[in-house]
């Protein structure tokens, strides 16, 4: 044997140990001076002390966000400006629109968002798979140029099928299109997944975060949840809902979930694309060129409200949502809304919806009562005493699963999108959600989780207390791990 064997030998557990310290040190130091949460840094930095070798790679592969701060040129971001933005605009009497406290929050959603809130939108609710699907592919079928779809589930399944061969239809007669789903989120097809399909018929599509720098782990924390469908740069569709049969009644028959979905059109849908753009710039290198995926004039049918993109990710808009709905319940006066598949706020949040209901507001919390995430299920329950104790209203849905994510304020505000009320998709996922001013929108809005609330059963202190003691001490325990469920 060498001399360098027999030292390695007789000192490898002291090199282990030199690793080890050197490895845990870097990575505590790292997590310490770059995240701006004070629980993640602290979270991070004991794992990293408490399991010396297996905590650094568990911080490498999950705690590090390697997303670019500079996604896009300066030149895109002229080219965003001029499509999403134009000319001058006169502010939106919000006032009128929807209520005078809502000048503020205007106000805070003008300097969190890149996106100007544009008047002459026409939105229409679809109510799951059963409105949705049909009319989205119907906008496929009537498409004459472009075509943009992203979405976080694409499944390889019946409903899965029919979008594939109206987007196939639409570039056999030459529309352009381009489809971008999550790389996590194609996975959770039993194979093969769909884009064996979109391969086949000869759809150009890509998967978000795949593969970057030939590393696959590091990524798989970072999702993109968006929901876009952009047909002719002028008619657009986005919400909650992600492609799968599970929402279509005829198929999925006593077992078909629920879910809220938007038609769109009027400038907003610019804003749409160019979310989509930028998300596909960032995952293939190719610019789309807005002359030919943007519309430059709209006649929405009547009524029309005023609306705006809100888009945030793990990147320099980590908390757009997070701060547009702290503004939001801090102008509320009268009734809060909130329906929610997964309610897991944190402190901040927590702290202004506890607020809100201790000012007098109305707080109005909906919940599904059997969820498609267990954990996420046993978590919510263990936090849910906080706002109930604050006078907040906690409802559990009867029925299947819904997958809705709506918010209303006053009955003159909404928001609505791909985002919940948890930690993953306010820190975590690439999310797209519109806010809304318009009272006739929230009102029915309003309709829709009244009418979810009309089925459910009151969560109260004494019920969750009747909760046996080795249930809540499990729930408790998931908990503890919310930030990274």
């Amino acid at each position: 044997m060498t001399t360098l064997q027999l030292l390695f030998d007789e000192y490898w557990p002291h090199l282990a140990l030199l690793l080890s310290i050197a490895v845990g040190s870097t990575a505590a130091v790292h997590a310490a001076m770059t995240k701006s949460d004070v629980r993640a840094a602290i979270a991070w930095v004991g794992v990293i002390i408490m399991s010396p070798l297996l905590g650094p790679l568990a911080y490498l592969i999950a705690g590090i966000n390697r997303i670019r701060h500079d996604h896009i040129s300066d030149q895109r971001n002229r080219s965003l400006r001029q499509y999403t933005l134009g000319t001058p605009l006169a502010p939106i009497d919000v006032a009128r629109l929807a209520a005078p406290q809502f000048v503020s929050l205007r106000t805070l959603s003008n300097r969190i968002s890149r996106f100007a809130l544009r008047d002459g939108n026409h939105v229409q609710i679809l109510r799951s798979g059963d409105e949705a699907y049909p009319a989205m592919i119907a906008a496929i079928d009537g498409a004459q140029r472009t075509i943009a779809l992203q979405t976080y589930i694409f499944d390889n399944d019946s409903q899965g099928k029919l979008f594939v061969e109206a987007l196939a239809r639409a570039h056999r007669r030459g529309v352009e299109i381009r489809v971008l789903i999550d790389a996590i989120g194609v996975r959770y097809s039993r194979p093969p997944n769909i884009t064996w399909a979109l391969r086949r018929n000869n759809i150009p599509y890509a998967l978000f975060m795949t593969n970057p720098l030939g590393m696959r782990m590091p990524y798989a924390n970072l999702r993109s949840h968006r929901k876009i469908l952009v047909v002719d740069g002028r008619v657009g569709f986005t919400g909650g809902m992600n492609i799968r049969e599970h929402f279509v009644s005829n198929v999925a028959g006593d077992k078909v979930g629920s879910d809220t979905h938007f038609r769109i059109e009027g400038p907003v849908v610019v804003q749409l694309m160019a979310v989509f753009a930028h998300d596909w710039e960032f995952t293939t290198k190719e610019t789309l060129a807005f002359d030919r995926w943007v519309a430059h004039d709209w006649d929405p049918p009547t009524p029309h409200v005023a609306a705006r993109c809100i888009h945030s990710g793990p990147d320099r808009y980590v908390a757009s949502t997070h701060s547009l709905l702290l503004g939001a319940f801090a102008v509320a006066q009268h009734h809060i809304r909130i329906q929610s598949p997964y309610f897991l706020p944190d402190q901040v949040l927590l702290g202004a919806i506890n607020t809100a209901a201790r000012r007098g507001v109305l707080v109005d919390i909906v919940i599904p009562g059997q969820n498609n995430l267990r954990l996420v299920n046993y978590a919510m329950t263990a936090q849910l005493d906080q706002v109930v104790r604050a006078g907040c209203r906690v409802w559990r849905a009867a029925g299947n699963f819904n997958h809705s994510k709506l918010t209303t304020i006053d009955g003159a505000w909404s928001l609505i999108g791909s985002s919940n009320f948890d930690p993953r998709s306010l820190r975590l996922n690439f999310e797209l959600d519109m806010e809304i001013y318009s009272r006739r929108l929230a009102r029915q809005i309003e309709d829709l989780i009244d009418l979810e609330i009309s089925h459910s059963e009151l969560v109260t202190l004494e019920s969750l207390a009747a909760i046996p003691f080795r249930k809540r001490l499990r729930n408790r325990i998931i908990w503890l791990a919310s930030p990274y469920l």
